[in-house]
C-alpha cells in the first residue's frame, strides 16, 4: 500500500504516492494515466527502491493548474516538487510526456539515471507530425465537447495503447475517465504539435546513464521514429518489450527484471540484494 500526500507547487497541488523504501525512484506517467500505474513495479521492487509517483495537475488526486499541460509545463512542476518533497538525484522513470518531462528535468537538475519508456519529445516536428498530433488534438477536443460516440471510440484507441493483459485493470479505470481527462489530452496533444515539443538536441546533451525501455507495439510512438534520437543518446541502452506503450504496465515482471539489472550497472551501484524480481 502506498502512503499519499500533498505539495503545493507555483499554485498547484500536487498529489504524491510513495511506496517502498531505498533509492529514491521518480516515476512520471503518461497524459491521462496516475500513479497506479506504477503499482506493480512499486509491489516488486519495494524492497530496494522507494517509487515516487507525482500525478499531473488534473490526474488522480491532483489539484487543477491555471496553464495547460504540456512537457515544458509539467518539467516545471517538477523542478519545483523534488526539493519539496527532499529528493536529491534520483532515478526518473518517464513514460510518454513523462519521457519527455524526464529528459527536460535531467537538462536542468542533477539526477542518477533516466528510464525512458516510449517517451515523447524524439521526433522533429514536421508539418506532417504536427498534423498527427492536431488530428488526436481534434479528437481529444470532441470528447471535451461531450460528443456521445467519444467514449465508445477512446475505449477502442486504448485497447491499442495497452492491449496487455496485465494493463486491463488500469485500462479499465483510465477508460472510465475518458470525458474528464479529454480536456488535459487536449491541452497535451496541441502542445505535441509545436516546434519547441521537439527536444532532441536536450537528450543529446545529456550525460547521464539511460535505459530505454520500449513497448515495441507502440502504434503512437513508434520506435522506428525515434530510433535515430535514440542512437545519439551518449550512455543509453534499448530494450524492447511485447507491449504497446507502457512496458512496465504491461509486461512487469519483464520490465522489472531489465531495471533491476541496470540499476546494477549504474556507477556505484550497492552489491545486489535478493528482491521478487531477481528471485
Amino acid at each position: 500500500m502506498y502512503a499519499s500526500n500533498r505539495i503545493s507547487v507555483d499554485g498547484v497541488s500536487l498529489s504524491v504516492k510513495r511506496w517502498g523504501r531505498g533509492a529514491p525512484v521518480v516515476c512520471l506517467s503518461a497524459i491521462g494515466h496516475d500513479a497506479l500505474d506504477f503499482a506493480p513495479l512499486a509491489q516488486s521492487l519495494g524492497d530496494r527502491h522507494e517509487f515516487i509517483c507525482i500525478e499531473w495537475p488534473g490526474h488522480g488526486d491532483s489539484g487543477t493548474d491555471r496553464q495547460p499541460a504540456s512537457a515544458a509545463r509539467y518539467a516545471a512542476l517538477i523542478g519545483g516538487a523534488l526539493p519539496a518533497l527532499g529528493v536529491d538525484r534520483p532515478i526518473i522513470l518517464g513514460n510518454s510526456i513523462g519521457g519527455a518531462v524526464a529528459i527536460l528535468h535531467a537538462a536542468r537538475h542533477p539526477v542518477s539515471a533516466l528510464v525512458l519508456c516510449d517517451s515523447g519529445g524524439l521526433v522533429d516536428v514536421t508539418p506532417t507530425i504536427a498534423r498527427f498530433c492536431r488530428t488526436f488534438a481534434r479528437f481529444f477536443a470532441a470528447g471535451e465537447r461531450g460528443a456521445w460516440w467519444y467514449p465508445y471510440a477512446f475505449a477502442a484507441y486504448y485497447r491499442m495503447v495497452l492491449p496487455q493483459p496485465a494493463a486491463a485493470q488500469q485500462r479499465r479505470r483510465i477508460v472510465a475517465r475518458a470525458t474528464l481527462i479529454a480536456p488535459l489530452l487536449h491541452e497535451a496533444w496541441t502542445s505535441f504539435a509545436a516546434p519547441q515539443a521537439d527536444i532532441r538536441a536536450v537528450a543529446a546533451g545529456l550525460d547521464v546513464p539511460i535505459w530505454v525501455a520500449w513497448a515495441k507495439r507502440d502504434r503512437v510512438i513508434p520506435l522506428r521514429a525515434c530510433r535515430p534520437a535514440l542512437e545519439a543518446l551518449r550512455n543509453a541502452t534499448l530494450d524492447t518489450f511485447d507491449a504497446g506503450h507502457s512496458a512496465f504496465l504491461e509486461q512487469p515482471d519483464a520490465f522489472a527484471r531489465g531495471f533491476v539489472d541496470f540499476v546494477a550497472r549504474l556507477p556505484g551501484a550497492p552489491l545486489a540484494t535478493p528482491s521478487r524480481a531477481s528471485a
